[in-house]
């Protein structure tokens, strides 16, 4: 006698986030996702932050270092060789992030800390013979003679108005 047809099949044994729409499967996993990229992201400034400080400076160094940091603490938990490795690329990626950088805007590391020097091209004139009013005269008043100053008086706590109460009567 032969056997009867099986009524299982495959379909039935797949679990349903399998069969799940790729839309459905994203939504599942957004939580998760967000949550390691908002861990990554915080240690990163974290440690970015924390290079700035100590180096008083910066630099592309920073940013690489602190990559290679975050990338090694969070591969921790799984052991050192694990976690230089994870450091390790996560430095190199990062330095090559920076590099391309760099090299698309054309930054010089050095430009950044050349001193800006600003000529005034206006002649040193005495304040006691002729100043100029508002905006430098332009709106017609050359003041000869002593040049005008503006008095600064403190007022008194008795000028000040009296702070508004919020009392129903």
């Amino acid at each position: 006698m032969a056997a009867p047809p099986s009524t299982s099949s495959k379909a039935s044994a797949t679990p349903p986030e399998a069969t799940a729409s790729p839309a459905q499967a994203v939504r599942m996993n957004a939580p998760s996702v967000g949550g390691s990229f908002a861990v990554w992201g915080g240690l990163f400034s974290a440690f970015c932050c924390t290079l700035d400080y100590a180096r008083q400076r910066e630099d592309p160094w920073n940013s690489i270092a602190a990559a290679a940091a975050t990338g090694g603490l969070l591969r921790m938990r799984r052991g050192l060789r694990a976690a230089s490795r994870s450091a390790l690329a996560g430095g190199v990626l990062l330095a090559l992030m920076e590099g391309s950088m760099i090299m698309l805007t054309g930054f010089d590391i050095e430009q950044q800390y050349m001193p800006v020097v600003i000529e005034d091209e206006t002649p040193n004139k005495s304040s006691e013979t002729t100043s100029s009013i508002w905006f430098g005269g332009r709106f017609g008043g050359k003041m000869k003679g002593k040049a005008r100053g503006f008095k600064t008086e403190v007022s008194e706590s008795s000028d000040s108005p009296l702070p508004p109460t919020f009392e129903f009567k």
